[in-house]
């Protein structure tokens, strides 16, 4: 005790400012589960297991620590598992209380030489006690970041239940035995509370559910409130009921006297559906892992080194899809893992390595890497059975990567592809003293793009990159025959694909030769200022790369723009060889006796580039009583998408301090990471800038407008001959043969890369694996031809 007594200014008594981790390590992924429990440092109230916490008495000092160690409590063995019945994490009823529950004990830890005391004791100096229960009590500072976004609304009443006029149209509705009055479907059937209709829900992403019939029959008649059949029970709060007006499952107070009306008899009745919550819950916390890669395999689960799964944090699987290949790359092994210990990053890393993104990278890297984690779990998926591993939470990796960042430290799905993206732009700006070391490099090359003007003068743009963004040419499909064949079957029998299986629709299957020949394929650019000629002509451009690679990453734009910048999916399937040869599409520079076009553009040409609100919109909100400038402002901001996009931008920004300036296309503010990634291609400052503020702040559309809008780069991108140019081992990028081996595949599937699921594939040891979030398995039939961005290895 006199021990403690003479370390007791080394106690600090947490003040609630304090961020207090006592749930997972900061170097590793021990927890108070682990063998060795965890230890808290009572005075910067960092957690450490227990083979990294003499690390932190070398570094800091500090002798005292809360040594927290948890074991599982001995339930019965025929205890139902609880199910979740909230889409919330840390609440009762959340995801977590499907887990074991555990018994916690504490006590007093003096380090050097682990000096144990018991924890509670009166004979504890009085401020171990206070600082000890104000950790105990407190909320992790992880389990404050994971809580913060998973919280659902409780069902509120609907404003249309007191005031529902139900229609006397003598109807009865049976107590079983249902079926859409308007098609053959038996199940998701929904009630209207109005006029006793039984008509099948919405059509889900998958190709599940109903035919859309019941949100149709509100469409035309204006009555509000259903409910879905085989959820009521006794129980009536439980049943699904729905406000279409109000567009959220509801509570109907007077459902009772609601059901009765069509002779529903709710005491008798027994509950043989899902509601809309449940659904949605069962989404997240069991995705269908055969319906989305491998329907109907059965997958063996893998364990050991490089074979970790990455827990679901929440709609975290574009990270974890993403990260599983990135860790499949030498650079990254050897970066973080190989050639980086645990200790040596923690040495190097500020007072607090939460924060540090080396830090959690080479945690992360260990974690995956080195198979401490990978080993099967003490329970068996209650699910399927099926042995599976606990897997690892890369919660402070995602804090870090994800800080300032609005949309990827939210809780909402992302794009895999712009989370790469934003990966290699804050790998490659923490790697800025030590570009030896920055493994982003390997992937990437230098594009050059060739300017033929009709004076026979050529202009040259270079730039930097990471990724081939590539267009799916579907008039180079396999299949045409086919396609044909089934359109007009389709055609002749009237059918939408919605109204098929989808087994029995044909996709058009696009060689991946066709895409890579299409993005070095020459293509016009209209309107294009030739210096030579002083005046706007029609240039033609094509590209080239002026080195290869060590790790080449393909872009399949199944995503794209119809009119009004509207999303759509291409249902479409592409052949990619294992192999693939892109030796004929390096860029030959300068040719002997071709003339560079000369320089400078002048100033209005370059202006003429800026956006420019549309006419039509302008005209429409500023009929409507809002200022002209307000609504070129609004126009401008929203890429000119339309009135209501542009409204809602107004009414939002109605009270910024700058609305009322005027419009200044030079000092616009954009998103510095999304600025960052343009720079980080080889784009100029202000031509990014450009390009953000006319596509709202979209990477992919600024890119799109940068090579539509030559003008507007040609004055400030590297102009010049190959002679004077760099070669790619003076800039420092990789270079080699042109022979590429396919690794690494991130699917995705869902209407939008905002939604749905990522799953990652990756060649490992001679066979491909499957990695869904924390399952990993042996796969038996990689998705080749369904991939949104697959990743390549330069084969020499």
């Amino acid at each position: 005790m006199e021990l403690l007594r003479s370390n007791l200014s080394r106690v600090q008594i947490p003040e609630p400012t304090h961020r207090i981790y006592k749930h997972e390590c900061c170097i590793s992924f021990d927890t108070p589960r682990s063998e060795g429990g965890l230890f808290v440092d009572m005075n910067s109230f960092l957690a450490f297991g227990k083979d990294y916490v003499s690390w932190n008495y070398e570094k800091t000092g500090n002798p005292v620590y809360l040594h927290i160690k948890q074991t599982t409590k001995s339930v019965p063995e025929d205890r139902p598992l609880k199910k979740p019945t909230l889409l919330a994490i840390g609440v009762d009823g959340g995801f977590d209380n499907i887990e074991p529950e555990y018994e916690e004990s504490y006590s007093i830890i003096i380090l050097p030489d682990f000096v144990s005391l018991p924890f509670p004791s009166v004979e504890l100096p009085e401020k171990v006690r206070i600082a000890v229960d104000t950790v105990v009590n407190a909320v992790g500072a992880e389990r404050k970041e994971q809580v913060a976004a998973w919280t659902a609304e409780k069902k509120l009443v609907s404003e249309h239940a007191l005031t529902l006029q139900q229609i006397k149209s003598g109807i009865v509705i049976p107590p079983s035995g249902w079926k859409c009055a308007k098609c053959d479907k038996t199940e998701n059937l929904w009630l209207n509370l109005t006029d006793g209709m039984i008509l099948c829900g919405r059509k889900n992403w998958d190709g599940t559910g109903g035919n859309n019939h019941a949100v149709e029959h509100y469409k035309e008649t204006a009555y509000p409130l259903a409910v879905k059949l085989g959820t009521i029970t006794a129980d009536l709060e439980a049943a699904d009921v729905y406000s279409y007006p109000e567009d959220d499952s509801v509570l109907d107070p007077l459902l009772a006297e609601h059901l009765a009306h069509f002779g529903i008899d709710f005491s008798s009745m027994q509950k043989t559906e899902m509601t809309t919550a449940e659904r949605e819950l069962d989404q997240n916390t069991n995705f269908d892992w055969n319906r989305i890669q491998e329907s109907g395999k059965e997958l063996v689960p893998v364990f050991g080194p490089g074979y970790t799964g990455l827990v679901n944090l929440g709609n975290s699987c574009y990270l974890a899809a993403t990260m599983q290949i990135v860790f499949s790359t030498h650079s990254f092994i050897s970066r973080y893992f190989s050639h980086q210990s645990l200790k040596m990053a923690f040495e190097m890393a500020p007072a607090d390595p939460t924060l540090d993104l080396n830090m959690q990278l080479t945690k992360l890297g260990h974690g995956l890497l080195s198979g401490k984690y990978s080993i099967p779990a003490t329970q068996k998926d209650a699910t399927t059975g099926d042995a599976r591993q606990e897997g690892i939470p890369p919660r402070m990796f995602k804090n870090v990567i994800a800080a300032s960042h609005a949309e990827f430290s939210s809780m909402r799905q992302q794009d895999a592809l712009e989370f790469f993206l934003h990966l290699v732009g804050k790998v490659e700006r923490a790697s800025n003293t030590t570009p030896d070391l920055d493994p982003s490099r390997s992937f990437k090359f230098g594009i050059e793009e060739k300017i033929l003007c009709p004076s026979g003068k050529v202009g040259y743009n270079k730039r930097e990159d990471c990724i081939l963004s590539l267009n799916i040419p579907l008039h180079e499909a396999t299949n045409r025959d086919e396609l044909e064949a089934f359109n007009k079957q389709k055609a002749g029998k009237g059918l939408e694909e919605n109204d098929m299986s989808s087994d029995e629709i044909v996709r058009p299957r696009v060689p991946l030769e066709a895409c890579l020949a299409n993005f070095a394929s020459s293509e016009p650019i209209d309107d294009y200022y030739s210096s030579a000629l002083k005046g706007r002509t029609t240039a033609i451009k094509t590209t080239g790369l002026t080195s290869f690679p060590d790790y080449l990453v393909l872009h399949m734009r199944k995503f794209v723009m119809e009119a009004g910048w509207v999303p759509k999916k291409l249902d479409v399937y592409i052949d990619v060889p294992d192999v693939i040869d892109i030796s004929h599409m390096r860029s030959k520079g300068l040719q002997p006796g071709e003339e560079l076009l000369p320089d400078g553009v002048p100033e209005e040409v370059i202006e003429s580039a800026q956006p420019v609100a549309n006419e039509e919109i302008v005209a429409q909100l500023v009929s409507m009583g809002f200022s002209q400038l307000h609504c070129q402002k609004a126009a401008i901001n929203t890429s000119n998408a339309g009135v209501e996009e542009a409204m809602n931008w107004l009414l939002s920004h109605m009270d910024d301090p700058d609305i009322d300036a005027p419009i200044s296309h030079q000092t616009s503010d954009v998103d510095q990471s999304s600025l960052d990634a343009l720079l980080s291609f080889g784009f100029a400052e202000d031509v990014a800038r450009k390009a953000l503020k006319a596509s709202g702040g979209d990477i992919e559309k600024a890119t799109d407008w940068i090579f539509n809008n030559p003008n507007a780069s040609v004055s400030d991108m590297d102009v010049s001959s190959s002679n004077s140019a760099q070669t790619p081992a003076q800039s420092g990028l990789p270079d080699g043969g042109g022979k590429y081996k396919l690794f690494g595949i991130v699917s995705h599937m869902g209407t939008s890369v905002h939604c749905g699921h990522y799953v990652a594939h990756i060649l490992k040891e001679g066979r491909w694996v499957i990695f869904n979030d924390d399952k990993v398995g042996i796969s038996t039939d990689p998705p080749k031809d369904m991939g949104y961005v697959y990743f390549f290895q330069r084969l020499d």
